[in-house]
């Protein structure tokens, strides 16, 4: 399966970040019971990847996510649960778990672990992971996140109901969206880092 692996820009060279994308997954509900009996096995970021508009989407998120750990500004229970937060445009965690996170009828799901420890590796992380999750293993790649995202889902969320991805509609608060090129999808990018960034302005 492909786990990716990344060291993010201005965070510790020991705080890797691995991160793995899941299509027709089968075993949402049992991951989400996981997380909620605080297993610390299960102690991942489970995004709902119809959510995802992109990598930097994702990524922006995790960011910020273990730059407040560092600092000791979490206002969720550990950084994985943080990333999750960090993905919403507003302060309700509870809401940021029910839009963002893994649900019972996910069947898309991104999963994303931190190394806040020496133990968690990229091997560790992808046989825990290949283990766990009844799903396909699929790239973390911009074209697959655009397949599985649900445009319409993603506007209504960050408030964006009639910009950007696809092409505008007259009619006030239409959420038909028609497929569009590469430069609304970045347009879409742009709005949602906005919101992201807007949340902790308060």
């Amino acid at each position: 399966m492909a786990v990716h692996t990344f060291r993010l820009e201005h965070l510790p060279l020991d705080q890797s970040v691995h991160v793995a994308l899941f299509r027709d997954v089968r075993n949402g509900a049992a991951l989400r019971q996981q997380l909620l009996a605080g297993n610390p096995e299960y102690e991942y970021a489970f995004v709902d990847a119809s959510v995802i508009v992109s990598r930097v989407h994702a990524l922006a998120a995790v960011f910020r996510a273990v730059n407040d750990f560092n600092h000791n500004r979490l206002k969720s229970r550990n950084v994985h649960s943080e990333i999750v937060f960090c993905l919403s445009p507003n302060n309700n965690i509870a809401e940021s778990f029910r839009r963002f996170g893994v649900t019972d009828s996910t069947t898309n799901l991104l999963a994303v672990k931190v190394s806040t420890a020496p133990s968690i590796t990229h091997e560790s992380v992808q046989e825990h992971l290949s283990s766990v999750v009844e799903g396909t293993p699929v790239d973390f790649a911009d074209s697959i996140l655009q397949e599985t995202a649900d445009f319409a889902r993603i506007k209504k969320v960050y408030k964006l109901i009639n910009r950007a991805h696809g092409k505008k509609k007259e009619a006030a608060g239409d959420l038909q969206v028609v497929q569009a090129p590469g430069n609304d999808v970045k347009d879409l990018e742009i709005a949602i880092l906005g919101a992201m960034a807007l949340r902790g302005a308060g």
